[in-house]
């Protein structure tokens, strides 16, 4: 797939938006006939997005979690769900299908350590040139910071979630 070269961004921080960044970049990378894998680390929740990228063929994506863990400590069904999602994006990664891959919320799931962080660095140290990776999730490690070539915080500054609003369908999930 030589299409010139592919970089590493980073979408992080304690604000509203990373995912919605990366997804927006798969749809214009669709819209430019390109290709793209989202692997949902953490994630295994139904998210309407999931609906709308379901209408675009380009676009594939697989959710490597189950129930959400945030409230308690993850347990071992967690790890095993993220280390399967490693090895399904490392799969991905090496056959050099797609040209873009994102790994959504994949600091969260290193914060969290579902996953080492030797790993993912060594994937993308042998990622395809041309490829375009993508990765998202707040406390991003040193590590991602520096080895991405695009990093973009995204910060609260204010929330209507602190008001007491929940979640709402089709804006937040």
């Amino acid at each position: 797939m030589k299409n010139g070269k592919g970089y590493i961004q980073l979408f992080t921080g304690n604000g509203k938006g990373k995912t919605t960044a990366a997804i927006g970049a798969a749809i214009r990378a669709a819209g430019a006939g390109k290709t793209v894998f989202i692997g949902q680390f953490v994630k295994g929740m139904h998210y309407s997005e999931l609906e709308s990228l379901k209408l675009i063929p380009q676009i594939q994506v697989q959710q490597f979690g189950l129930d959400c863990f945030i409230i308690k400590k993850p347990d071992q069904k967690d790890i095993d769900a993220a280390q399967k999602g490693l090895e399904t994006v490392t799969d991905v990664i090496k056959k050099n299908s797609y040209n873009m891959v994102i790994l959504d919320e994949i600091c969260i799931a290193l914060h969290y350590k579902l996953l080492p962080i030797k790993a993912i660095v060594k994937l993308l140290n042998e990622k395809p040139t041309e490829m375009e990776v993508i990765l998202t999730g707040r406390y991003a490690t040193k590590e991602l910071i520096k080895k991405a070539d695009l990093v973009t915080e995204m910060r609260e500054i204010k929330h209507y979630y602190n008001k007491g609003i929940q979640a709402r369908k089709g804006i937040e999930f």
